[in-house]
């Protein structure tokens, strides 16, 4: 009789960790807002936009590496789904060495791609100072984000979520109290926004290490970093084919975000700053649908661990359920507030009149684009991150496509062809999930 309940559990356990997960999402776009918050205090478009494009550059720079968590998450996951702590525990070694590996190519690499990142976003003039002065002190966070990554990944594919949040808790509050005191207090501007991002991403390190020396599994991954089995080249394959297409795909995934970017900036400051705010927003609202993804993500990677066919096709339905009322709850939120919420992060009068011109694209896209970002989950979780890839690319052809063809409706065209590249991406998914769902359960 206790088997009975099988589906309102698995709902239950969704909502476990998609709450909490969202809650922990909402607190990492504080960074975002914070920032953008503090600098549209000092009223000057210039170092707003330069705010916006040196963000963009550096977690567009970062994201792609967002495969260390992702990555994690779903092979964490897959042996919490065998009750393999060996595999857990070899997991974080391998994610921590690559994520090692990677900080330091990019620290070496800095002196080239700071410039060449700034340009390829169209930054001239007082723009590409103020731009050039925030990303040249944000950088150095770099190698502390990725090993966070990993640790956040090994973490939640272990379905320990509160403890993510609280940490992210903690150290949003400090980031938003470094904004108030070197921003408006001590009035460093753009430095003093790229100097609390470092500082803030220091101390998220040090709390993470402190949960994971805690778990079991660490104790572990101690003895697994000497054991040769750990490094083997077979093993070592799928970690990085693995690793290969979730690069792969998030290259295509920041690419796009970064041509957001360059096609804004090409509009002028306002603009640009306008984008800047509506995409923080846009943000706010996709980290919340991203709760479903982190789901998703965990039950469809034990699932598949499992080998519980029903199991995981019962968790896409609900995911994709529950994702849809999300999204249509917060396109109505937005149409609601988003107004407001745009006008508070500015005193130019400029760029509020340009936010209110575009504010409706925010309210759509969490409706339309809810889809693709709960895929995503199930694709990581099954590890079908080839696939996952494949329909990437496929959907970045036809947003490429159409920046040119509605380059004539201008700042709207943008936003048309960043909603239909969302769009695109889910009805890709949802074309090969039933093949990949059947091939992969075909022994069960």
């Amino acid at each position: 009789m206790r088997h009975s309940a099988t589906p309102p559990s698995l709902s239950a356990q969704l909502w476990s960790i998609a709450f909490p997960a969202m809650l922990t999402n909402v607190a990492t776009a504080l960074f975002g807002l914070a920032d953008m918050w503090a600098i549209g205090r000092l009223g000057d478009p210039a170092a707003q936009g330069a705010v916006e494009l040196g963000a963009k550059f550096t977690m567009g720079l970062l994201n792609v590496f967002n495969f260390l968590r992702t990555g994690t998450i779903a092979l964490t996951a897959q042996g919490s789904g065998r009750s393999d702590f060996d595999a857990q525990a070899t997991t974080l070694v391998r994610a921590l060495a690559v994520a090692l590996g990677i900080g330091v190519l990019l620290i070496g690499a800095m002196p080239l791609a700071i410039p060449a990142g700034l340009d390829f976003l169209g930054a001239h003039g007082t723009l590409r100072e103020e731009a050039h002065a925030y990303v040249a002190l944000r950088y150095w966070a770099a190698p502390l984000w990725l090993l966070n990554c990993v640790l956040i990944g090994w973490l939640v594919g272990q379905r320990m979520v509160r403890h993510v949040l609280a940490v992210e808790i903690t150290t949003n509050i400090v980031h938003v109290a470094l904004d108030l005191v070197l921003v408006l207090g001590a009035g460093w501007g753009v430095e003093g926004v790229a100097l609390a991002s470092l500082l803030s991403e220091g101390l998220r390190l040090v709390l993470l290490i402190g949960i994971a020396l805690y778990r079991p599994a660490s104790r572990i991954a101690a003895r697994q970093v000497f054991r040769a089995e750990t490094w083997q080249r077979s093993a070592l394959g799928r970690l990085f084919a693995l690793n290969r297409d979730l690069f792969l795909r998030t290259l295509l995934l920041t690419g796009a975000m970064m041509l957001f970017a360059r096609t804004g900036a090409q509009a002028g400051p306002v603009t640009l700053a306008a984008n800047g705010i509506l995409f923080q927003l846009f943000m706010l609202a996709t980290l919340l649908l991203d709760g479903f993804e982190n789901a998703a993500q965990v039950l469809c990677g034990e699932a598949y661990g499992a080998c519980e066919a029903q199991r995981f096709r019962h968790t896409v339905r609900l995911a994709l359920g529950w994702g849809a009322v999300m999204g249509c709850a917060l396109s109505l939120i937005d149409l609601a507030a988003a107004p407001s919420l745009a006008d508070a992060f500015t005193a130019s009068p400029q760029v509020r009149a340009a936010s209110q011109e575009y504010i409706v694209w925010i309210m759509v896209l969490p409706a339309v684009g809810m889809a693709s970002f709960v895929l995503d989950g199930v694709f990581v979780g099954a590890g079908w991150t080839r696939a996952m890839m494949g329909t990437m690319a496929l959907a970045l052809a036809l947003y490429v496509a159409l920046l040119w063809l509605l380059s004539p409706l201008g700042n709207h065209g943008l936003w048309l062809a960043f909603t239909v590249l969302f769009i695109a991406r889910a009805a890709g998914q949802f074309a090969v999930l039933p093949r990949l769902t059947k091939r992969a359960f075909a022994e069960s």
